[in-house]
């Protein structure tokens, strides 16, 4: 068995952008999540969970990254969030760390990754976050556990809005959000996914522009059509309103 990693210490421009966003830290939260980036970074050494293997990038690109949709958590007074393709734990661990009373739940479907996400949260003992290891579209049809259930569903690098909002949508419950951090192109994947939010009753509210990521806020408008997810793969192969016809099974 190895020793843990060391925790990475917070650079001065994580900590000024930090500020900026108007987010304070409780005592340990910082120590955690360096713990956290530092072991996440060390995996990724052994199988990919990020493209960002720069310590200081690191703390702006997953740290911050995440922490950004803070604000959007506190005004609806969410008690429950969804990570779905959680594989490092971003941004659900993050979220996690510095909301201790947030019920943080990581949907991912890789055993590997599944793995990992359990190893941290036994390093950090967060007694507020579950991992799941499941499929989206299978997940989202349990009405006794998943579907219709979270205040907030979160997606970072899942795909194409079109192809992520049939896959988190139906987690949301009604007048929930979904939040979705997206690149540069997010206001074409808005553009892109107009038939997708129309068939799944969501509507997008606004988008905020961080130092690194547009972050997109969809909120459910109603109940999402029974039909909704189809199979597994089924929305990445045909993303509903591009080049496919969908039925809206309401």
């Amino acid at each position: 068995m190895t020793d843990a990693p060391s925790p990475l210490a917070p650079p001065a421009e994580f900590l000024h952008a930090a500020e900026r966003l108007n987010i304070a830290f409780d005592p340990g939260d910082l120590d955690r999540l360096g713990q956290y980036l530092a072991m996440l970074l060390d995996t990724n050494t052994r199988f990919n969970l990020t493209a960002v293997t720069d310590e200081v990038t690191a703390w702006t690109r997953h740290i911050l990254d995440s922490l950004a949709i803070l604000p959007i958590i506190r005004s609806i007074d969410a008690t429950t969030v969804l990570d779905v393709g959680s594989g490092g734990g971003l941004p659900g661990i993050p979220l996690a760390i510095v909301c201790p009373d947030l019920q943080v739940t990581l949907l991912e479907a890789t055993g590997k990754k599944v793995s990992f996400l359990q190893s941290v949260i036994d390093a950090l003992a967060l007694p507020n976050v579950r991992v799941v290891n499941d499929r989206a579209e299978t997940a989202a049809h349990d009405r006794n556990t998943h579907r219709a259930t979270y205040d907030v569903v979160t997606a970072r690098a899942v795909g194409r809005l079109a192809v992520l909002l049939e896959i988190t949508v139906p987690f949301a419950r009604e007048q929930g959000y979904v939040v979705a951090i997206k690149g540069e192109r997010a206001g074409e994947e808005v553009d892109e996914a107009k038939a997708a939010l129309h068939l799944l009753h969501a509507q997008v509210t606004h988008t905020i522009r961080t130092e690194t990521s547009t972050i997109v806020v969809i909120e459910k408008t109603r109940k999402t059509p029974r039909t909704y997810p189809r199979r597994p793969g089924e929305p990445k192969r045909a993303p509903l309103g591009i080049g496919a016809k969908a039925k809206d099974g309401a």
